[in-house]
């Protein structure tokens, strides 16, 4: 019999978060630590992808990193 691991829900949208990380990453052609870093100067983590998990995790990876990178580039350009 598999033995089952718990997770939280903070664990889970971690996970997802560092998936949205990873994914821009490879649409940007660009290593995930630069987009991590880009993304900790704008917020977007926890202004964007942590607060929005429930409608973001709903979408495509493809879709997901689409937006991500183009939400990125205009945060960036605020600044």
């Amino acid at each position: 019999m598999e033995n089952l691991v718990e997770v939280s829900r903070t664990q889970v949208v971690m996970a997802f978060a560092s998936t949205c990380i990873e994914a821009t990453a490879r649409l940007l052609n660009t290593s995930y630590m630069d987009v991590y870093q880009r993304m900790k100067r704008v917020g977007m983590i926890e202004r964007y992808i942590v607060p929005c998990y429930d409608t973001l995790h709903c979408e495509s990876r493809e879709n997901i990193a689409e937006n991500i990178a183009e939400c990125l580039k205009e945060w960036e350009d605020r600044r």
